[in-house]
């Protein structure tokens, strides 16, 4: 199944620890002041993103 990154690799330089924010899925609002953005993998330290 294709997702569409592939098309990212064409268009920019993606490197080791480079973060792919695609949107927000339908019925999410969107991100405003205080917002706090967490992502995970396993095995990494959680990345917290606050939005300012």
């Amino acid at each position: 199944m294709e997702t569409g990154t592939e098309y990212l690799f064409e268009a920019f330089e993606l490197k080791a620890g480079g973060i792919i924010f695609s949107g927000t899925p339908e019925n999410v609002g969107p991100l405003v002041k205080g917002d706090v953005l967490l992502g995970k993998i396993e095995g990494l330290p959680d990345l917290s993103v606050r939005i300012v």
